[in-house]
């Protein structure tokens, strides 16, 4: 039987022209540990490295050692080298691409990269006052439908219409989910066809986490570098009460319980990489990732958070994690019901598709 390879596939809307063979594929060559050139276990800091190599690059970084190299900055780094100076084997962890915050550059949190294009639309909407009975001779009122839309500024009300901007912040955070997603090369790994299931499955859960990172709890604002958003924004982009409320809530909740960056980013992870979405077919692989990084959030937590504050707080994680899912069920169904958001952001269109 012959198929269809990856190469004459049309690009994919989610994960452009790159699919599993693409530039960002996980190499298919021998692997060995790019800083030593010994026998590598796998990816370790966004780089294939050997077990030395990846726990001596943890230990500096987590105590932030500056180490100065005694020589001319220049020391070989072989497997039979590597402990000779670790200056130079730092830097080459480095000069190789090993590094601890691959979500930084994924997740912009002062929002310095998001471009609005779309202008705010100032929107009629008629007051509902009593008509008088026109006076016999004199003019006749409007119908309603064929109000004129030149009135002046005390009789038409201030309000504008979030949606052109909600468009455009949804696409440029779905944006910056894929490419959170295709730093992770256990991602990668992946057929393109999970890939794709994976960023549908998970995309707008992952962007509320994204977004619970610069709420302000003591305003309940969304505080996005020069932008500044509300509940209220919200329901001028056309969502309703019984979304946004329970949204508020969800983001308050999860605010309170004051999680690191580093369990900001496990959390997403989990949700990615969900066995649970429609169309997988590594399943297997996918569930024990899942549980790896589920451990490792608990490991941290527990680790991070001392008593009494750590009480129970992965299993309050777990309950919000599931409050999300409700939470994105009805944000789906009322994005399908907002006229025009579909067509004016197609990523989101491909999401919930």
């Amino acid at each position: 039987m012959s198929s269809t390879s990856d190469a004459d596939r049309s690009p994919c809307p989610l994960l452009g022209p790159q699919g599993p063979e693409g530039e960002d594929a996980e190499p298919r060559e021998e692997k060995v540990c790019a800083v030593c050139g010994d026998r590598a276990t796998g990816y370790h800091f966004h780089v294939m490295t050997c077990e030395g190599c990846k726990g001596f690059f943890r230990r500096s970084i987590n105590k932030g050692i500056r180490f100065t190299c005694p020589f001319t900055q220049s020391c070989p780094i072989t497997k039979a080298k590597r402990r000779q100076c670790q200056a130079c084997r730092l830097q080459k962890c480095l000069d190789v691409g090993m590094r601890k915050d691959t979500h930084q550059h994924t997740f912009d949190s002062s929002f310095s990269q998001f471009t609005h294009y779309w202008p705010a639309v100032r929107l009629y909407v008629p007051s509902p006052q009593p008509q008088s009975p026109p006076e016999p001779g004199g003019p006749a009122a409007w119908p309603p439908s064929l109000q004129p839309d030149c009135l002046d500024d005390e009789v038409l009300p201030d309000v504008f219409s979030m949606l052109p901007h909600f468009a455009d912040l949804s696409t440029f955070m779905i944006q910056q989910v894929i490419n959170f997603a295709k730093e992770i090369p256990a991602f990668r790994s992946l057929p393109i066809d999970d890939q794709i299931s994976l960023l549908k499955g998970a995309t707008l859960d992952i962007c509320q986490i994204q977004f619970n990172t610069v709420f302000n709890a003591e305003t309940n604002a969304w505080e996005c570098g020069q932008h500044c958003y509300t509940i209220q924004d919200g329901a001028l982009a056309g969502f309703q009460q019984i979304y946004l409320e329970p949204l508020l809530k969800f983001h308050i909740s999860l605010k309170k319980l004051h999680l690191h960056e580093a369990e900001y980013v496990l959390l997403q992870a989990m949700l990615l990489f969900s066995p649970d979405h429609a169309g997988i077919t590594q399943r297997d692989f996918i569930d024990q990732f899942q549980e790896k990084v589920a451990l490792t959030l608990k490991s941290y937590i527990d680790h991070q958070h001392p008593m009494p504050e750590g009480r129970f707080l992965y299993a309050k994680l777990l309950l919000l994690l599931t409050e999300l899912q409700t939470l994105k069920v009805e944000n789906t169904r009322q994005i399908l019901h907002i006229q025009d958001l579909s067509s004016m952001t197609p990523l989101l269109s491909e999401i919930i598709s």
